[in-house]
């Protein structure tokens, strides 16, 4: 048997295949969760893609000749998901147009306005992937985001129209309007690993007096 070299698999249970589900809810009502909550019902369906990125930008301050770096300093950080929606309903265009999609409860009757520009409405947004042993999970949460996009329906012979969205997290700590000290700590959000056994989503005490043992969901 030859001698494998190189960069072997070192569990293959990690390997992520297939798209997350992305679900969207209230942010307000939700604002202290800090984890997973909204239901499978939220989901806004079939998806073409998700894309999650994390950009961190910083300073580099450099002296001397030849120039070296003496610090670096951190300037902004952003956190956005990307995902191609292939279900074409009102309440889908709706949030990619950061209006309010609760407003859409058909998925073949509604009206959008073109040209009438305001701000994103504020959501919350999990995306849920599972991997597929169909058991171990991430999660990404932003308590509160804002959807962004250019839209560009593109409809092909034999594949369906995918309309891509943005979207982008923005604060949801207690140093704005909105938001709650709950995520002081973590600002734009988090990811979560669940292993299927609670990892975390779950607070277990005993009590050795009386033999009992409570288990309570976190906020």
């Amino acid at each position: 048997m030859p001698v494998r070299t190189g960069p072997l698999t070192v569990d293959s249970t990690t390997i992520a295949l297939g798209l997350a589900q992305i679900r969207i809810g209230a942010s307000a009502a939700n604002i202290t969760r800090r984890y997973p909550v909204l239901a499978a019902s939220a989901s806004i369906g079939a998806l073409a893609n998700t894309i999650f990125r994390s950009n961190v930008e910083y300073f580099n301050l450099e002296s001397g000749f030849p120039m070296l770096r003496d610090a670096v300093f951190p300037l902004r950080e952003a956190s956005q998901l990307e995902c191609g929606f292939k279900e074409m309903t009102p309440a889908n265009f709706a949030l990619a147009k950061g209006l309010d999609y609760t407003l859409y409860t058909s998925a073949h009757v509604g009206v959008i306005p073109l040209g009438a520009i305001s701000a994103p409405t504020v959501l919350r947004m999990e995306a849920i992937y599972t991997y597929p042993d169909a058991t171990n999970t991430m999660n990404i949460i932003f308590p509160r985001m804002q959807a962004t996009a250019a839209i560009e329906m593109d409809f092909a012979p034999e594949e369906p129209a995918a309309v891509a969205v943005i979207l982008e997290s923005v604060r949801a700590d207690s140093g704005i309007s909105g938001g709650n000290d709950t995520w002081d700590d973590e600002p734009l959000g988090r990811i979560i690993w669940d292993d299927g056994t609670g990892g975390g989503f779950t607070t277990t005490t005993t009590t050795s007096s009386s033999s009992t043992t409570t288990t309570t969901a976190p906020p």
